[in-house]
């Protein structure tokens, strides 16, 4: 498994996949042939929703004038975010194609992949469980003994995070992109029922805190992935409203932040953090799992209680699609934030009581999320063709 850094990646909004790795793409084929001209055309989900997810806008701001983007429907690609990138040069055009792979990272077809060093050893869930229990570790004890630079990464990660929110919670007013979707994060924050439950309360206020960021990264805020930018307010709304409410430190955000690291990483190891490739259950699913690991690193469960949260959280997020309305990150990206936020919650409760009962593995749910998404099809995996994305 590679390093967290890999999976909480500092940027901008509104999509890993999309805006991020074209962008990088770009720059890297660039800094090859200084000062040429460029086509880039986009196909498959990059083309169906690349106006929505702001690819063109990235590419063009990046190039200016030396750069014509064009958006491919119909012809067949290898990847579902596949592009290709024309240098114009004196000898002759030289043409790249780039596979954006999610999570901000690109391949380009032919080359070797600079494939990040590979930081820990075990492959899934029962095989760190496995040597944590032999080493007597926590989850970001057995992070931190690999990676022991990760720390004062991770505090800037959390750093992060907490400005999203704070950021998104003063906002107001209209996304960009033309559904004229209004900010609701400071709505949900400052109004309340005349009579509250707590548990009513607490459910709003984690939306909106989830909120608060999604709507920053859908106005190309900066957020970090986690895993994607689509999922990015998911673990920052449970933790931010858990340091609010009990006081966690700082350090003690960061440890549960590590922790749901590498129950991330063992997801995108094994299976995908991808929308277009294996729909938002890769995203929205995965965030949900690592915010209920974080939450159950902070009550210092066990290791099969954790595991326990991260399946269920997963589980009753199976099948579901992604299918963004006219291709924005908005609708229904960032109520779908909130939701998986509150259960984060519920899955942490299920799994401290009843993990001893349970007859799913967080790997083998890891594995049937993996097999559900490749065979969704085409249109329920980020083209913004099907689904609700139909109905605008």
């Amino acid at each position: 498994m590679k390093s967290l850094t890999q999976l909480f990646r500092i940027g901008v909004g509104p999509s890993s996949s999309h805006t991020m790795g074209p962008l990088l793409a770009c720059q890297a084929i660039d800094s090859r042939h200084p000062g040429a001209t460029f086509d880039v055309t986009l196909y498959g989900s990059l083309a169906f929703t690349g106006k929505g997810h702001g690819t063109d806008t990235a590419i063009l701001r990046y190039f200016g004038e030396r750069v014509k983007v064009r958006f491919d429907y119909d012809t067949p690609c290898p990847h579902p975010n596949t592009m290709d990138v024309v240098a114009h040069l004196p000898q002759g055009d030289k043409t790249y194609r780039v596979f954006s792979v999610g999570g901000g990272a690109y391949r380009i077809e032919g080359e070797p992949f600079a494939e990040p060093e590979e930081v820990y050893p075990q492959r899934n869930y029962a095989e760190i469980a496995d040597y944590c229990h032999r080493n007597r570790l926590r989850l970001p004890d057995y992070a931190f003994g690999y990676e022991p630079a990760i720390k004062p990464y991770l505090d800037k990660v959390w750093r992060t995070m907490k400005e999203a929110v704070e950021e998104g919670l003063r906002a107001d007013g209209e996304l960009p992109g033309g559904l004229h979707v209004k900010r609701k994060a400071k709505v949900l924050k400052e109004q309340k029922l005349p009579v509250e439950p707590d548990e009513i309360k607490m459910n709003r206020l984690v939306c909106a805190y989830a909120y608060a960021v999604a709507e920053q990264n859908a106005s190309g805020g900066v957020i970090v992935t986690a895993p994607t930018c689509g999922a990015s307010g998911v673990l920052p709304a449970v933790l931010y409203y858990m340091q609010k409410k009990y006081r966690y430190t700082d350090q003690e955000i960061v440890r549960a932040i590590a922790a749901a690291g590498v129950v991330g990483n063992v997801v995108k190891t094994n299976a995908s953090i991808s929308g277009a490739e294996c729909g938002c259950q890769a995203e929205i699913g995965t965030a949900c799992s690592m915010a209920a690991a974080a939450l159950a690193e902070l009550y210092k469960l066990s290791l099969e209680q954790i595991s326990a949260a991260a399946e269920i959280a997963m589980e009753h997020h199976l099948g579901l699609t992604c299918d963004p309305v006219k291709g924005l990150v908005q609708i229904p990206c960032i109520e779908r934030n909130g939701v998986a936020a509150t259960r984060a919650f519920n899955a942490l409760s299920l799994a401290t009581f009843l993990y001893s009962a349970s007859q799913i593995t967080f790997d083998e749910v890891v594995h049937t999320m993996y097999e559900t998404g490749k065979d969704l099809g085409g249109d329920y995996r980020e083209t913004a063709k099907g689904g609700l994305a139909k109905l605008k």
